[in-house]
């Protein structure tokens, strides 16, 4: 096995997504800003992946409403690394470095960045995107990708056919030689073989030697008619003329998880798995932790346990509940309650997710439902009942989940 060390390998987190399906979650945030899991966002992460890898010289790509991922980057992460050491982590933002346009693809992100790639030269280049949900030890990856010899890696798991128009489809032999690439296809997406149910799906993460991926960007750049994407163009065309492999995906503990939540449904289905008795996607690992930025609230607490006339009792029931929250004499089942999240008495919520700073009124009944930061929702609402109702509102997924807007003010 060839020795490897973390610091011949730096990591380009690609973070600059619009995340135009999670709207309104993204209104006025980066979708790898956007709170998951009661207390995480969603590039903790990557960020977590590449820690607890051991990997600490990170560039981070932001574009878009970068805001509030700059600020949760310079409050939550700084303090992992040590410069004196050589490790870094910065956060850049498009720049117009290199001509007068914004990123036009994920490989136009980094080809606008590669004076910083050229500056620090380190020999290995590990391309993450910033908003998918798994844990990943991502040296085994490079080594896999050393032992073979290989010019590009590509990470990939199996995921159902039905979907296949989402994600770059990978096409390998036994020996995990990729041998074919679709991106995204409309119509008879390559299966694995003899499994007709499944496709070998790209994760978006690549493993390039670095002075082969600076050349390949240059190249990419030249041609007019690209749309400077990995997944669309560089892949693609290396998978013709280049040694690629694909690295099968192992999770750091049990069956392959991986999440891209690029739709409200997703995005929902991802964190109500959270509060099942036994998640596919591992909070609790006491090996490969979950950081983010930790804010100092008090225990949270549930009242009136006794409750005074049979209905005013707080309980909670098969869910999150996060530092600073108080269930005062009402009842949540199955939902995530965010930091400093306020339920007041003979209310029930269901199946729902509560960001930060949100307060329920007395006599509320919300199901299916994600409510977003700092909403007061008044006494005797009523949210995820009525279809045709919740519509008026607030915005509603094609599954039926009601989204209620970051500092919705209701009359």
């Amino acid at each position: 096995m060839p020795f490897v060390s973390q610091n011949d390998v730096g990591t380009v987190i690609l973070a600059g997504g619009k995340g135009e399906r999670l709207y309104p979650l993204t209104k006025d945030r980066a979708k790898p800003a956007v709170p998951f899991g009661g207390m995480y966002r969603i590039i903790d992460f990557t960020l977590s992946n590449c820690v607890n890898s051991g990997l600490k010289r990170i560039y981070v790509l932001s574009q878009y409403k970068s805001h509030s991922l700059n600020r949760h980057i310079q409050r939550g992460w700084l303090s992992f690394f040590s410069y004196p050491m050589g490790e870094f982590i910065y956060d850049i933002p498009a720049q117009q470095r290199i001509g007068s346009s914004w990123y036009e693809g994920t490989a136009d992100a980094v080809f606008q960045n590669i004076y910083s790639l050229q500056q620090n030269m380190i020999p290995l280049t590990l391309i993450l995107s910033g908003d998918h949900i798994y844990q990943m030890n991502y040296m085994d990856m490079i080594r896999f990708h050393l032992e073979n010899e290989a010019e590009v890696t590509l990470g990939a798991v199996p995921m159902p056919v039905e979907t296949a128009s989402q994600f770059g489809i990978v096409k390998a032999d036994k020996d995990m030689n990729v041998v074919g690439f679709q991106e995204k296809p409309r119509k008879d997406p390559v299966t694995m073989p003899g499994d007709p149910s499944r496709v070998l799906v790209s994760m978006g993460i690549y493993v390039f030697h670095t002075k082969m991926l600076i050349r390949k960007l240059v190249e990419d750049a030249k041609l007019k008619t690209s749309s400077h994407d990995f997944g669309k163009d560089i892949i693609p065309k290396m998978v013709r003329n280049n040694k690629v492999m694909a690295y099968p995906f192992k999770d750091i503990m049990r069956a392959s998880y991986w999440r891209d939540i690029g739709t409200l449904d997703a995005y929902y289905e991802a964190n109500m798995d959270l509060v099942s008795v036994i998640p596919q996607c591992n909070l609790y690992h006491p090996n490969w932790p979950v950081h983010t930025v930790y804010s100092p609230y008090p225990p949270s607490k549930m009242v009136f346990a006794g409750g005074q006339d049979g209905k005013r009792i707080g309980q909670v029931l098969d869910s999150i509940i996060c530092g600073g929250s108080i269930v005062s004499g009402g009842k949540v089942e199955r939902s995530i309650i965010s930091p400093n999240v306020r339920v007041n008495s003979y209310t029930e919520i269901e199946d729902s997710i509560l960001m930060e700073d949100v307060e329920i009124g007395r006599h509320c009944r919300i199901r299916r439902t994600i409510i977003d930061k700092r909403v007061k929702v008044p006494a005797r609402t009523t949210i995820g009942y009525d279809p045709e109702e919740d519509a008026k509102r607030f915005d509603v997924s094609p599954g039926g989940i009601v989204v209620v807007a970051k500092n919705t003010m209701f009359d």
